[in-house]
């Protein structure tokens, strides 16, 4: 995993990550909306969790590439 994580470029994480945050744009983007649900205790429906966990990944797999990078040096 570490390989493969490594092997990606920050671009395309920063593009990715960007894009799935704030897709689809109109009318309110999909993790907003999902967070947002989520505050209020009304993100009960499996394919709500899915869509916000969805959204979030290349967010997380940006975070968890730089954290791997500034444990190594």
């Amino acid at each position: 995993m570490r390989k493969i994580l490594a092997d990606i470029p920050y671009s395309i994480l920063l593009a990715l990550a960007f894009f799935m945050l704030l897709a689809p744009f109109h009318p309110m983007p999909h993790a907003v909306e999902k967070l947002l649900m989520l505050k209020n205790g009304q993100l009960s429906r499996p394919i709500d969790i899915f869509d916000l966990c969805f959204h979030l990944a290349p967010l997380g797999l940006l975070c968890l590439k730089w954290r791997l990078e500034r444990g190594r040096s």
